[in-house]
């Protein structure tokens, strides 16, 4: 079916692709692009709070123990995806850019970082 999501790993263009259906099926429209930074920020605070009690010094309050660092990267990425189609950012581009930018700018940086050995 065209509007079914795939449980299948995809490209990131087809997240995007799967995102946009998403928006225009059952979403009704995309959020504004205030919102979405705004959403973006809530649920990276959702993974940080998982983090920090995960592998910090706090511990899980009962009201706590229902987070899912998965579920949280998952609606990260999905608002990411959101915030990206919006402003007509192809993610897989950005994504290539970023990794050639580190390689050039990085590439002996972290190996030769006595921090890091």
């Amino acid at each position: 079916m065209e509007n079914e999501i795939q449980s299948v790993p995809v490209s990131i263009s087809e997240a995007q692709k799967q995102v946009d259906n998403w928006i225009k099926t059952y979403g009704v429209r995309y959020f504004s692009e205030l919102t979405n930074m705004v959403l973006l920020q809530e649920e990276v605070g959702e993974l940080a709070k998982i983090i920090a009690r995960l592998y910090g010094e706090q511990t899980f309050k009962e009201s706590d123990k229902a987070y899912d660092m998965e579920d949280e990267m998952g609606d990260i990425l999905f608002v990411l995806i959101c915030l990206a189609n919006q402003t007509g950012i192809d993610l897989e581009k950005a994504f290539a850019k970023n990794i050639q930018k580190k390689i050039t700018r990085d590439k002996t940086r972290h190996i030769n970082n006595p921090k890091l050995k």
